[in-house]
């Protein structure tokens, strides 16, 4: 309804046309992995990194109902996959958002994400699966405003491996797992998910999310400095 109601208007400029212009649409795949990054995170790619254009995008589709923007932002997903993985099949495994936040955002945003990046891909002649097999183990505290250290905490066992069918995650080629997110900060969130993937039998290949906070450097002094 918002889409059909507001002005199309570019999130990132307020140029009218689109939710998303060409001119703020700047896809640039990069290994962000977070440095220093929680045990057993895999590398992470991202399409950008979260700020300016990308990061009002991301929050008008999750949190404000922009919903259109899901064409955009998976279209980045999917070229952001096909430049980390160049070649062979995939199984593409989503982040669950909490059940209260889908509730409250009317939408998965990252689960439909995932669906129309494997459509993409799959319309390229990828062999790609989608398997959303992930489920929230218990309830979890708001992240906002946690350390990475309070971040892993709070995530530690909070995740398992529902495989659907019974089917084994990878299926029977093995391919490799792709975790799908929207924002990786921390890493605390994929590092979680892929210790239930590797539980469930699998292989974590990398993660790729929409965009990567950009880390703080950390500058250490000697004695007395």
């Amino acid at each position: 309804m918002l889409d059909l109601l507001l002005p199309l208007r570019c999130v990132g400029c307020a140029v009218r046309g689109s939710l998303l212009c060409e001119a703020c649409l700047v896809v640039a795949p990069a290994d962000r992995t977070p440095v220093p990054g929680p045990a057993g995170l895999p590398v992470c790619w991202s399409a950008a990194l979260y700020e300016g254009a990308a990061r009002q995008a991301i929050l008008h589709y999750k949190e404000r109902g922009r919903t259109a923007l899901v064409a955009p932002l998976a279209q980045a997903l999917a070229f952001t996959i096909a430049t980390a993985v160049p070649r062979g099949p995939l199984v593409v495994v989503p982040v669950p958002s909490a059940r209260r936040a889908v509730r409250a955002r009317g939408h998965d945003p990252v689960g439909r994400l995932a669906a129309l990046a494997v459509r993409h891909l799959a319309g390229l002649g990828r062999a790609v699966t989608l398997r959303a097999d992930l489920r929230q183990s218990r309830r979890v505290a708001d992240q906002a405003g946690l350390s990475a250290a309070q971040r892993a905490a709070n995530l530690a066992s909070s995740l398992r491996v529902a495989q659907a069918g019974g089917v084994p995650l990878s299926g029977r080629s093995g391919a490799p797992v792709v975790l799908l997110d929207d924002v990786v900060t921390t890493g605390a969130t994929l590092a979680e998910a892929a210790r239930a993937i590797r539980e469930a039998g699998a292989t974590v290949g990398v993660a790729v999310t929409v965009a990567a906070t950009r880390r703080k450097s950390v500058i250490h002094y000697g004695d007395g400095q």
